[in-house]
């Protein structure tokens, strides 16, 4: 039975969340038991099929998450685990769920659930109703820090005005049709920032809005110096608008010499107000100035394509599955840690 058809009839819908987890062993207990919970409410009264999964992506934590989550996955046949072979990053953790979860619709959730995922019976709504992707997102940010939401509130405004589309007050809390996540797959870029990435596949889209929770438990993986990385990989991979500053800028301090030579020149031939030696020492360093920045912001307007163009490193490296019921176990590649090159 196709997508459509599914919807169509309003037959129970193969569902899959994909939780990524990097050094949650405090909160994995509580969030298996919330989503379990959850799929089982869903499963009674027929929203969703009974070979619905939750997909746990280990990012290469250093703590107890993955024999949490492998003990999980043995002991519950609605769990699979899948470890990645390092740390890899959110984004790429996230990417590796969502291309091997099964089902026809796919939810990403964090591990701490401070997203809400009491909307997700209405996401899955929206599915049934012909949405191919459906943006959860914060209407409440209470939980956060002033300076957090403050920051946040100008970072979209920033990535509006560089011309990249991405969705305020939305993180990577959303449902992807199947339909959706396969032509994702057809995106080779290796530095991944999904929010961006998502708006472009230019399916049907509509918006859930929830208030933001407090983390269950454990301290938020996410500190400052994470958060500015994924804000320039955000600018960096979506918009060439900063090599065209420092391209404008090269031209505006070369075009400010040009003029600032037209003015020593007349000082120094009309009055007796220059100051001997100035003008030999200061005109050399900023018309060198301006052609270097000029240069520098051509040059990189052509390493920044070729970059983009030649990134062909894997993404990320799954080191094992876990869960009997998944059909990828029974792939080689995946069953050893010995199948992946080690450090």
């Amino acid at each position: 039975m196709n997508e459509a058809t599914e919807k169509n009839e309003f037959t129970p819908v193969n569902f899959a969340i994909v939780v990524p987890c990097y050094h949650e062993q405090e909160v994995l207990p509580q969030t298996h038991r919330r989503l379990t919970t959850l799929l089982a409410s869903l499963e009674d009264d027929g929203t969703i099929s009974k070979d619905s999964r939750i997909y746990f992506v280990d990012d290469g934590s250093k703590d107890e998450t993955w024999p949490i989550i492998s003990d999980l996955a043995r002991q519950d046949s609605n769990v699979v685990g899948i470890q990645l072979s390092r740390n890899c990053g959110h984004q790429n953790a996230l990417l590796a769920g969502l291309f091997v979860a099964e089902g026809n619709a796919v939810v990403s959730i964090d591990a701490d659930l401070q997203d809400d995922i009491d909307v997700i019976p209405e996401m899955l709504n929206c599915y049934r109703e012909g949405h191919d992707v459906v943006y959860g997102v914060r209407a409440q940010r209470d939980t956060d820090t002033a300076f957090k939401r403050g920051t946040a509130a100008l970072y979209y405004k920033l990535l509006g005005a560089l011309g990249v589309n991405a969705i305020p007050n939305h993180a990577d809390y959303r449902l992807l049709s199947r339909r959706a996540i396969e032509s994702l797959r057809s995106f080779k870029e290796v530095n991944l920032f999904l929010r961006g990435l998502v708006p472009m596949l230019g399916f049907s889209t509509t918006s859930v809005y929830y208030d933001r929770k407090e983390r269950l438990a454990g301290e938020t993986k996410y500190p400052f110096h994470r958060m500015l990385s994924l804000a320039i990989d955000g600018v960096t991979s979506f918009s060439a608008v900063p090599l065209r500053v420092i391209a404008a800028l090269g031209m505006i301090i070369f075009v400010m010499t040009i003029g600032l030579t037209f003015w020593v020149l007349w000082t120094r031939f009309f009055t007796d107000q220059v100051v001997p030696g100035w003008a030999s020492s200061v005109l050399p360093i900023y018309f060198l100035g301006g052609i270097q920045l000029l240069s520098l912001g051509v040059v990189g307007e052509y390493v920044a394509k070729i970059y983009l163009e030649t990134k062909c490193r894997p993404r990320y490296l799954i080191r094992e599955i876990v869960g009997a019921s998944h059909p990828e176990m029974r792939a080689p590649k995946y069953e050893r840690a010995s199948t992946v090159p080690q450090a």
